[in-house]
């Protein structure tokens, strides 16, 4: 059942889109960690920059995405370690 929990809120995360980049932040490696108990939900994730404009914005539709699945989440941002796109993502965003 933690399983299907987990793939079910990886699923909800694909569909938050970084306005900047168009691409979801499960693909960008936005999510650090997630943490299932029962219909709570924790998530640490950071955005591309510390100064990004759309962090509310990313944060309220994590929060909205996985609400419609039936999770009371909490999300936490960290900065450590900043993020870096990997060479799949370069090459997505023509960097590589």
């Amino acid at each position: 059942m933690k399983k299907l929990a987990q793939e079910n809120a990886k699923e909800a995360l694909k569909k938050v889109i970084d306005p900047e980049l168009g691409i979801d932040i499960w693909t960008l490696g936005l999510i650090y960690n997630m943490e299932i108990k029962k219909n709570k939900i924790q998530i640490k994730m950071t955005f591309t920059s510390p100064m990004c404009p759309y962090g509310p914005v990313l944060v309220e539709n994590v929060k909205n995405e996985l609400k419609n699945i039936g999770f009371n989440p909490e999300v936490e941002i960290v900065f450590t370690p900043p993020w870096q796109p990997s060479e799949e993502i370069k090459m997505m965003l023509g960097l590589a």
